[in-house]
């Protein structure tokens, strides 16, 4: 079985990681950094929309470039190594395929052409603080009609037109879509760790909305978006842990200390070693993931979760031992390390912390070899 790309898809990735590299500099990240009143970069949002790259995995009858979730994957490393200060994620990953995977063909024709055209920004709202969410403990309601609760945290909910929030219906739970633009929404945004990516709560107060999918399905569908994510969040994590690498790799080489470059010091060596290690790790994990996502395997969940766990691990340790190889320059506001650092904080809790991946990979096993 071969988990590689092809050739077509790594000419995809290397033409995309010079686009970025010139639009998409630290730069930019650092222009939204450093203004708490800029939640995105608008200026790198709108090539990307430009580019197409929102309708990568959209059918082409309803706008987009009807590829497939792998060139996503593609794309969603070389946003994660340039940290993209955009809403990517949430609008690809999430809603977009939300709407893929439980919207019906009127409610997929009305929303999928303008979110390649950009009149739409998606996000996802399922979590209502700390834990997992699940039915019997949702507090957001939806009445068939209306939507009434918070959500929080949801990450670009403060710019976001659209959402897909998971919410109590009956003694179930329901996945509907809202127009955040609409009457009876009220959003606020919140300070997290990394600013580049925005966070918001978003308290609904009966918000027309429409149910995606049959009633009380929320719960499986919510499991299948967060796979999809899952993966395509990993080859995000695996872009960032990479560049993280080569930064380390780079500044080991460059620093000299009692007259040779610290690379040359075995302490160096064995955190760029273990760096590269879980990296690869990681990257067999994704491919793993990639294969299971696009062709719809039955093994998705395993596959989601391991790529998941792999991903959070590898980028957490290459951002750690990023700033530890710069020495004292590397915890300097200057110095893009902890940029890295922060990135990787957020997105091992995005769509789950590790420990609830561990848990679901542990349960998939479980009734696997139950079975």
């Amino acid at each position: 079985m071969n988990f590689d790309f092809s050739e077509d898809q790594k000419f995809l990735g290397n033409e995309a990681r010079k686009f970025l590299e010139a639009e998409c500099p630290m730069t930019a990240v650092r222009l939204v950094l450093n203004d708490d009143d800029v939640s995105h970069n608008e200026t790198v949002w709108n090539k990307v929309v430009e580019m197409g790259w929102l309708g990568t995995a959209i059918p082409e009858e309803h706008g987009g470039l009807g590829l497939g979730l792998l060139e996503v994957c593609v794309l969603a490393e070389e946003m994660g190594r340039v940290l993209a200060p955009v809403p990517w994620a949430s609008t690809v990953y999430f809603f977009t395929e939300a709407l893929k995977l439980a919207g019906s063909n009127e409610q997929q024709a009305e929303i999928l052409p303008r979110i390649v055209s950009g009149d739409v920004m998606g996000c996802y709202a399922a979590s209502e603080g700390p834990g997992n969410p699940a039915a019997d403990s949702l507090k957001t309601t939806f009445d068939g009609s209306t939507l009434s609760g918070t959500k929080v945290p949801v990450t670009d909910g403060d710019i976001a037109t659209h959402a897909v929030v998971l919410a109590k219906e009956g003694s179930g739970a329901s996945l509907v879509l809202v127009d955040l633009t609409g009457e009876g929404v009220t959003r606020k945004t919140l300070q997290t760790l990394d600013p580049t990516r925005s966070h918001a709560e978003i308290v609904f107060d009966k918000a027309p909305a429409t149910r995606l999918g049959n009633a009380g399905d929320g719960e499986m569908l919510n499991d299948q978006v967060l796979d999809h994510a899952a993966v395509l969040l990993a080859f995000e994590q695996l872009g960032g842990a990479s560049r993280a690498l080569e930064m380390a790799t780079d500044y080991a080489k460059e620093r000299y200390a009692f007259g040779r470059p610290i690379g040359g010091n075995q302490a160096i060596k064995h955190k760029l070693a273990e760096m590269y290690v879980k990296n690869e790790v990681a990257r067999s994990n994704c491919f793993y993931g990639a294969w299971a996502v696009s062709t719809g395997a039955a093994e998705l969940p395993e596959a989601a979760a391991a790529a998941r766990i792999a991903a959070c691990e590898a980028f957490w340790f290459a951002s750690k031992e990023n700033i530890q190889t710069h020495g004292g320059m590397g915890f300097t506001w200057e110095v893009d390390c902890h940029l890295f650092y922060r990135r990787a904080k957020l997105l091992a809790v995005q769509a789950g912390a590790p420990k609830v991946w561990k848990e679901k990979l542990v349960r998939t096993l479980e009734n696997k070899n139950a079975a």
